[in-house]
């Protein structure tokens, strides 16, 4: 598709993208309505200031905010967080422990505040990726721990004063303790989060959390979970909201400001909402289809702002949220006013679905946060840790026992000084771990960059502010021969500039890294110089490398099995949008009668953070045709196209040709010309063949079969495809 204008800001945004912006805050209310109610619960805070902290995230927030397409509210990573300092507060015996937790919220937001007017933003750079992973896999550990007697229906009474350490040690006993009826309305609601968007379809469209809701409220009622009363007499299986809005007051409290636990929480309450907000705020930067870069420190005083209210008003502390926010852009989103509908709803669902809120059960919302908790510490995240380096899984497992065990600020400290510890082990000189030591010199269009000593996470933000300093599209040259080590965090910072520098049309190399052992296969894995001769390893080829590279050899392709940058291969193609792309392998090239073949296997990531999923899609690309063909997208139509019509573009049927306008969904910024493109010939092949994604831009069209990758048999025959249909759009252009 040809080049979009960015989307306006304020007022004149909202006039211009209202109808798309409303559509994906209304899915995102859908999903943050059951999380927002459940985080708060598993907070010690009432449930319907889970609700009222992302009303402000949405409705306040968003005004002010420095960031399009972040979705505010309150999140699971500082679950723990708040249910320690209730617990805390109320073993003082000093008022209201929530008050006392809210108290220190919005001392909390004035100094964020602060720090957002000290441009302390860019700082978040300074933390180990390895840390900062490890310290979300550790809150992972911490909510399951927390919701898994909840889930069961187990009497609060058994799981009173266990720390999660015991809390593992007991789960044999609390299954011997659940509740049947409240056991099997959880369970059910875990395997709907997980199987259903496994099955794919119009499944995968669906908020999970919302099915948990349409199965579990109905079901509980047949069981009767409002009948099963806890001690105190109160509802002990159902969500309880009663007079919200009566409720909706002053409610934070200073009387504990003269005391350590105060300051302790503040301290931790400013630590994860921040850094957490921010890492959140930078990866969905990187899904952003526009490729606007958002301003950190404004978000942060916009973030403040939003935390001061909620917290003055009895309300959780809230970030930009990852999962929420990726939804969010996946949707369709343009501009913050997304968020601000988002906020919309949930109000309004405050005003009109408080009964119907009042019927969910609490174990619904307990799978809700376990299905959170699994993706902040499921497996995959040590296997990916372990690819980047052993050291870094040292670093990431340290950060998690300490977490748990202790707190969460010595748990990132402890990270932090492992992380200490092995640079100095591989060299890092102590003068270099906190000052950047480089030379520059530049020479017309070039940058010459001599890196010395170490470039690693803690001295990075001194190249931060060099990369600032550069100017667009230039060739930059990064020598390392005078390095002692290059860090994970340092290399993976790198490769974001270069894929950012790139789009300005400049160019990096990177000179001296050859002479450095890297400590594991993986691209950015951090790496020591050595004086060793490194012997070059032969490639060896997976066994999916071995069949293409047979196929290649017998369709006459030139094979590189190696990873390579995509660059601008992809830009402006709608395959690009709400997804990262990282990089090609497995590229195949040839030349034909029809043009330039190149097929490849594109890893692509969707999602960012902990909602993130990778994928790889194998792509046939057809270029050089020698044809003026109008740039379009076209692909099978489904049951939910019609849905996302506003946000992803029209559907441009045929009236003379209602089975090719049944089975496929086109869109095209050029509609005249498509009736002049599709004729008769072209519509018929497209209608008697198996369903496509076809998209095209300048001229080059990229055929995929499906979002996976494809077999060699599945590759012969999306090449014949794309081949057969340049042969009918020749046919048509005569």
């Amino acid at each position: 598709m040809k080049t979009i204008e960015l989307p306006k800001d304020g007022l004149e945004g909202l006039k211009q993208n209202w109808n798309t912006d409303a559509l994906s805050g209304f899915l995102v209310f859908l999903l943050a309505l059951p999380l927002s109610l459940g985080i708060a619960k598993a907070s010690g805070f009432p449930a319907a200031m889970g609700v009222l902290t992302a009303m402000i995230g949405g409705l306040v927030v968003s005004i002010f905010a420095g960031s399009r397409l972040t979705i505010k509210g309150p999140a699971a990573g500082l679950i723990t967080v708040c249910a320690g300092a209730v617990t805390d507060f109320g073993s003082l015996n000093m008022g209201d422990a929530v008050a006392l937790t809210c108290g220190c919220i919005v001392v909390m937001s004035v100094i964020q505040f602060g720090f957002g007017l000290l441009k302390f933003g860019s700082y978040s750079d300074f933390f180990p990726l390895s840390a900062v992973h490890g310290m979300l896999a550790a809150i992972g550990f911490l909510i399951f721990a927390k919701q898994f007697p909840i889930l069961l229906g187990v009497d609060a009474s058994l799981t009173k004063g266990l720390d999660p350490i015991h809390l593992y040690t007991h789960i044999p006993m609390f299954i011997q303790n659940a509740n049947p009826k409240i056991a099997a309305v959880g369970v059910l609601s875990l395997l709907i989060i997980f199987v259903l968007p496994r099955i794919g379809g119009i499944f995968k469209t669906i908020p999970a959390p919302m099915v948990v809701l349409v199965v579990a409220i109905p079901l509980s009622m047949a069981l009767g979970l409002g009948e099963i009363l806890a001690q105190d007499g109160k509802p002990f299986a159902l969500v309880h909201i009663v007079d919200f809005w009566q409720g909706v007051k002053i409610n934070a409290s200073f009387d504990a400001i003269g005391t350590f636990v105060f300051w302790k929480y503040v301290l931790m309450f400013l630590f994860v909402n921040s850094l957490e907000s921010l890492l959140t705020v930078k990866a969905i930067d990187g899904l952003d289809p526009f490729k606007r870069v958002s301003d950190y420190n404004k978000d942060l005083r916009a973030l403040s702002i939003g935390n001061g209210l909620s917290g003055l008003l009895g309300g959780l502390p809230m970030i930009s949220e990852v999962a929420r926010s990726s939804a969010n852009v996946n949707n369709g989103a343009k501009t913050r006013w997304a968020n601000f509908f988002h906020g919309l709803f949930l109000f309004l669902a405050m005003l009109v679905l408080i009964p119907v809120i009042n019927l969910i059960p609490n174990t619904a919302l307990a799978a809700m946060l376990i299905a959170v908790a699994y993706r902040l510490a499921a497996p995959k995240e040590f296997v990916n840790t372990f690819k980047v380096g052993s050291e870094q899984l040292v670093i990431f497992c340290v950060t998690i026992v300490v977490t748990v065990g202790e707190d969460l600020l010595l748990g990132v400290g402890a990270g932090i000084l492992t992380k200490f510890v092995f640079h100095v082990i591989n060299g890092a000189p102590v003068a270099s771990l906190f000052k950047a030591k480089y030379e520059i010199h530049e020479n017309g269009d070039v940058y010459d960059i001599k890196v010395k000593d170490s470039a690693i996470f803690s001295n990075f933000i001194g190249y931060k502010k060099l990369w600032a300093s550069l100017k667009p599209g230039k060739q930059i040259n990064f020598n390392f021969s005078e390095s002692k080590l290059v860090d994970h965090s340092f290399m993976e910072q790198l490769h974001h500039f270069e894929e950012e520098y790139h789009q300005t049309g400049g160019h990096i190399s990177l000179v001296g890294l050859e002479k450095f052992n890297p400590f594991s296969n993986h691209p950015l894995a951090a790496r020591k110089f050595s004086t060793n001769k490194i012997n070059t390893l032969e490639i060896k080829l997976t066994t999916r490398q071995v069949e293409l590279r047979e196929f290649a050899n017998a369709h006459g392709y030139d094979f590189f099995p190696q990873k390579l940058r995509v660059g601008a291969k992809y830009e402006d193609f709608p395959i690009e949008k709400g997804h990262d792309v990282l990089y090609e392998e497995n590229l195949m090239l040839k030349y034909t009668s029809f043009g330039k073949i190149e097929v490849s296997d594109m890893h692509v990531r969707e999602g960012a953070g902990h909602a993130k999923a990778d994928a790889v899609i194998t792509t046939v690309q057809l270029s050089e045709t020698k044809l003026n063909i109008p740039d379009f997208a076209l692909e099978p139509e489904g049951l939910w196209s019609k849905l996302f019509e506003q946000s992803a573009g029209k559907d441009i049927d045929f009236a003379a040709y209602p089975e090719f306008s049944k089975k496929y969904y086109l869109r095209s910024e050029h509609e005249a010309l498509m009736s002049t493109f599709f004729k008769e010939p072209l519509i018929r092949f497209l209608e008697n063949r198996e369903q496509m994604h076809i998209e095209c831009h300048n001229n080059r069209l990229v055929f995929y079969k499906k979002k996976r990758e494809l077999t060699p048999a599945e590759i012969e025959f999306v090449e014949k495809f794309a081949q057969e249909f340049v042969q009918y759009a020749k046919v048509e252009l005569k």
